[in-house]
């Protein structure tokens, strides 16, 4: 009887109770209570949206809980501290690594609210996860202040930090003896996880909730699409795959090479029950050591086998339709290839130039194979031929390898199971950084996050911000006229329109810009194989709207991309 009467005691304190902070408005969870940061990026106090960062979702994963699963906070108990959450976690350590610059202890996320936004509002959820190749990158490249502050029936943004590189990725036999593989994926779900307990509390709608990512965030959109085979309910209801960053997955046997030559470099055993003992009581110097001094591409995502989060390569997941059916946007940036082809146009004159640049990111492709490839994309000269020069075969082959065929094939897959929701783009306006650096690429990777995250350009030293097109013209004597273009800007507006529409009804078209066309479905009839593929075209235009127009993919296209997604060795990795 006494036990009852505490326990309602506590229920009705928990409820009753209101914590304030003078840093800012707060959010109390009952374990741990955040005040947030209302100012806006012009600096304006009380602005329409409020944030709160460096959230944990996880227990530090550091000592006995390096390179393992995420482990569970303990949410017991309730607090009376209010924690200052006006600012970003630390980002996971990073490729070149650095002590000091990064750390272990980042499983954290961050999110945005509308400020009037109250717990159980049920506003729909839109989750973030950055890409930069399972090695580098943060979310404080990527704010969702924009997403939220323009959705205009309330949205809530989330962002997550994940383990990288070594850390989040090492593999091999004696880390699946004694730790867990891909624990950098495993953060992502447990981040999700958390969002689905408490997202509530800030406004959110937990059984409305939408990932995006871009790169190596698209593969890992993916493979949260794609984990368990499809035979666990995933804690979303709808994916955005943007630039899906895969590559050539490595063996086995490279993998325990990989492990071997860490453990070399750590001063651990390569094998035996000492070994991972060992790796977890390593100093974060001789980690970061060993991250440097192996090459790139050794840490990332590795297939489990059966009952792990990636039991198959996610493209053989996909083609045998072991995956969960949720509404789906995929898309690329059309200058993916330029950005990948391994070479500038001047260095392609022949089909050799192709097979030793472009197949140079490909080293598991046989010959065989490279020659019915180049016969699926005929030479300029030849008749009918839709490439004017060595170099658009190239870099549409490179760019339809991983980036262009990915995000068709989850969505025909995905079509092809019933789901309706199911949109297709291409992104065709530069960044206008990185193409006045090198305009040959075009539209080039990473062009979307320019107009989606306030002219974001990710480089090798991280994320910069570039103010979006403006121009001074002084007309008349001692007076300044300022003429605004804006055409960065209206497609930024359209493009979070689309994307943050997707996010609450499952359909970008429904709360589009006025000016904006409208996005078809990527099929209207999924069980009709002549029924035409359509997908939006992104374009800038005017300062008043864009030049955005839905195309219909090939029949050639499809064609080529039903023969790369029919080969094993397409395989998934980082971009």
């Amino acid at each position: 009887m006494l036990n009852l009467f505490l326990l309602t005691f506590l229920l009705a304190f928990s409820t009753a109770r209101q914590l304030s902070s003078p840093l800012g408005p707060v959010v109390d969870l009952g374990y741990a209570a955040y005040a947030g940061n209302t100012t806006s990026p012009s600096g304006i106090d009380d602005g329409p949206v409020a944030f709160y960062g460096n959230i944990r979702y996880a227990q530090p994963p550091l000592g006995n809980l390096r390179f393992r699963a995420p482990a569970m906070l303990d949410e017991s108990g309730v607090t009376s501290e209010v924690l200052d959450a006006r600012n970003w976690g630390p980002p996971c350590i990073q490729r070149p690594a650095v002590v000091g610059i990064g750390t272990e202890d980042c499983l954290t996320l961050n999110i945005w609210k509308p400020t009037n936004a109250s717990a159980n509002d049920r506003l729909p959820v839109a989750v973030y996860i950055h890409g930069g190749g399972f090695y580098a990158n943060s979310p404080q490249g990527f704010p969702l202040y924009d997403w939220v502050a323009q959705h205009p029936g309330g949205l809530v943004g989330v962002s997550i930090t994940y383990r990288l590189n070594l850390l989040g990725f090492l593999g091999g036999s004696v880390v699946a003896a004694d730790g867990d593989l891909n624990p950098g994926l495993l953060d992502q779900r447990a981040a999700l996880e958390w969002v689905q307990k408490w997202i509530g509390e800030f406004g959110g709608n937990k059984d409305d909730v939408t990932i995006y990512g871009e790169s190596a965030g698209g593969a890992s959109v993916v493979m949260q699409v794609a984990a368990y085979g499809g035979s666990k309910p995933v804690p979303f209801r709808g994916a955005t795959a943007q630039s899906i960053g895969f590559g050539p997955t490595n063996t086995m046997d490279q993998t325990n090479a990989f492990f071997e030559s860490a453990a070399g470099f750590i001063g651990c055993p390569s094998s035996g029950s000492d070994a991972m003992p060992c790796f977890r009581n390593a100093s974060l110097g001789a980690i970061v050591s060993a991250i440097n001094r192996i090459p790139n591409g050794a840490f990332a995502p590795v297939v489990e086998g059966a009952g792990g989060f990636l039991p198959d390569l996610p493209s053989r997941l996909i083609a045998s339709g072991r995956i969960s059916n949720v509404s789906f946007v995929g898309g690329h940036c059309t200058g993916d290839g330029k950005t990948f082809a391994v070479g500038k146009p001047d260095d392609f004159q022949s089909d050799e130039d192709i097979r030793r640049l472009v197949f140079s990111r490909w080293p598991g492709v046989s010959n065989a194979t490279i020659d019915k490839a180049l016969a699926l994309y005929p030479e300029p000269n030849a008749t009918g031929s839709p490439f004017a020069t060595q170099w658009d075969r190239a870099w549409t082959m490179a760019g339809e390898i991983i980036f262009t065929c990915m995000d068709w094939f989850l969505a025909e897959k995905l079509a092809a199971n019933g789901v309706k929701n199911v949109y297709s783009y291409s992104w065709n306006a530069p960044d206008t950084v990185l193409f006045e650096q090198t305009p040959y690429r075009g539209a080039a990777h990473t062009s979307d996050l320019y107009y989606l995250f306030d002219g974001n350009t990710f480089g090798n030293a991280g994320n910069t911000f570039t103010p979006f097109n403006t121009v001074s013209l002084e007309l008349y004597p001692l007076t300044l006229i300022m003429i605004k273009f804006q055409s960065e800007s209206v497609l930024s507006k359209e493009a979070i329109a689309y994307w943050t529409s997707f996010a609450a009804t499952g359909n970008p078209s429904a709360d589009k810009k006025a000016t904006s066309p409208t996005w078809e479905q990527f099929t209207s009839s999924a069980s009709d194989l002549t029924s035409l593929r359509r997908r939006l075209m992104l374009n800038r235009g005017s300062d008043t709207a864009t030049n955005s127009t839905m195309e219909t993919i090939t029949e050639a296209e499809m064609e080529r991309c039903q023969f790369w997604m029919s080969q094993a060795v397409i395989a998934e990795t980082r971009v």
